[in-house]
């Protein structure tokens, strides 16, 4: 996931989240879908990602670097 979660996508997450097969596993990739970045206080951004679907692992960075997502996702399959 990427960006902030929006109030009209915050009940699609849920429902895409719930309707994938496990296991899965979600990255957060970026400032903003971490903590919301500079849309924090937007009127239309209900919260982070991990605020709404259940996060393996945050990428932190605006944007974060290649090697760090390349970092995250080999973390995440042991290769």
């Amino acid at each position: 996931m990427t960006g902030p979660v929006t109030r009209n996508m915050a009940e699609p997450l849920r429902r895409t989240y719930a309707a994938a097969p496990s296991p899965k596993l979600v990255v957060a990739v970026g400032d903003c879908a971490h903590n919301c970045g500079v849309f924090a206080s937007a009127h239309g951004v209900a919260g982070a990602v991990s605020d709404v679907v259940p996060v393996d692992v945050e990428v932190p960075g605006c944007p974060p670097p290649p090697e760090a997502i390349v970092a995250a996702l080999r973390g995440l399959t042991g290769r």
